[in-house]
């Protein structure tokens, strides 16, 4: 079975300036990987008509794919249409489905439709229209030269939305494509390099139709197992085995056995014991309240935060003693079981956590430098704190303290289920 290559350009001045980070090709190289569609480039240009046709080009020498995103707005700067156009010898017309989605979602915002609202309906003569269910700029697909072209608009709700409902279905039905299965595990804990040690034997064993891959982040390494194969019914049990094997050398760092995030981990955690959690932060400044509330369905676990950034709110909302904050100060052990203690009498909840940290890039000294973070977990009567050093830019050294903060409470409630 012949392997099908895509490539993705991502359009926009925005993208090369660093003003908007490019999700979108993680999105659609994500998901075509999922139907086992390998990724040979990605590429960024600028909104002009000269590099669109380049990278258009560029990457028609090979591929069987081309993904494009961005440039369909309706302002002048939008100019990936006429540089299609171009490209593909067309001419731009208006599709009536398309302007009536565009009738009806200005109906429901209350708005006139305007000539330059008109101009998102418009498409090239000789593409297949992919209806947007999500905004006004159709997506487009055109078979040209024996391959397949894709444009779709830049605004990352919208393109998500057309690559699930249409571009993906549209691609199974066009190309033969191999089985794939993936199966991915969370571990924390223990770094790459050091998984990459202990796995060397697991990993040579491998078939070599399979293969291990590492995907680091925040102190968390994520192992996928990937295999392909023409029957997915022969693949899925033999990657199973291998994955088993895998999950039985990494069970002492294992959070969870699916491509999950550490929050999803303790959603779910919770919500099969039927425990709740609350939060006292300082340092994370709310971060781990939104990690949690950004799960469908956290309201049957989470009871809610107190955000204490200010030492004032320690004392008055979390009770924390000032003579503990004026004698060992806010960053310490002290400090974030009094913090912890306080939440836990303020809220009907099973467990909290408590933060408390110097994120920079000023406000460390000698005994506590920048990166210097506590952290308390546990429920009333059977509370843990522990001290962590970060050592990286205030951003990443919040999100490291939730992070942390979340798996020291998992492994707090597996130890204390074990006795």
């Amino acid at each position: 079975m012949k392997e099908v290559n895509a490539s993705i350009i991502t359009i926009g001045d925005e993208l090369l300036i660093g003003q908007t980070i490019d999700t979108n090709s993680a999105f659609i190289a994500k998901e075509l990987n999922k139907i086992g569609i390998w990724i040979k480039r990605k590429l960024a240009v600028a909104d002009t008509k000269e590099e669109i046709l380049s990278a258009l080009d560029l990457q028609s020498k090979d591929s069987d794919i081309v993904i494009i995103t961005g440039g369909l707005g309706p302002t002048a700067d939008d100019i990936t249409k006429p540089a299609l156009c171009e490209f593909f010898k067309s001419e731009l017309i208006i599709n009536e489905g398309a302007l009536e989605n565009v009738k009806n979602i200005f109906k429901q915002l209350g708005r006139l439709v305007t000539d330059r609202n008109t101009k998102q309906a418009e498409v090239l003569s000789n593409c297949k229209v992919l209806e947007n269910k999500r905004g006004t700029a159709p997506g487009m697909w055109f078979n040209h030269n024996d391959m397949i072209y894709v444009s779709l608009p830049g605004v990352p709700h919208e393109m998500k939305g057309l690559m699930v409902d249409a571009v993906i279905p549209e691609i199974r039905k066009t190309f033969a494509l191999p089985a794939v299965v993936h199966k991915t595990l969370l571990t924390a804990g223990i770094g790459e390099s050091d998984l990459a040690d202990k796995l060397q034997d697991f990993e040579d064993s491998l078939p070599l139709h399979i293969k291990l891959a590492y995907l680091p982040s925040y102190g968390m390494v994520r192992l996928r197992l990937t295999a392909k194969n023409n029957d997915v019914h022969d693949l899925e049990p033999e990657v199973l085995e291998h994955f088993t094997t895998l999950k039985t050398i990494t069970r002492e760092w294992l959070v969870i056995d699916e491509d999950l995030s550490i929050q999803e981990a303790i959603f779910i955690l919770l919500n099969e014991r039927g425990k709740t959690l609350s939060t006292a932060e300082s340092c994370t400044g709310g971060y781990i309240a939104h990690l949690i509330t950004s799960i469908a369905g956290s309201s049957k676990i989470f009871n809610g935060s107190i955000i204490s950034y200010a030492n004032d709110v320690k004392t008055n909302l979390l009770k924390v003693d000032e003579k503990t904050l004026k004698e060992v100060g806010a960053v310490s052990e002290e400090t974030v079981l009094e913090m912890l203690k306080g939440l836990l009498s303020q809220f009907n909840t099973d467990y909290g956590l408590a933060t408390s940290g110097i994120m920079g890039p000023t406000g460390g000294s000698e005994e506590k430098p920048v990166g210097t973070v506590w952290i308390a977990v546990g429920k009333k009567g059977n509370m843990k704190a522990k001290k962590f050093k970060f050592r990286f830019d205030r951003k990443r050294n919040i999100e490291l303290t939730a992070f942390a903060a979340l798996n020291m409470l998992r492994k707090w409630i597996l130890e204390e289920e074990a006795g």
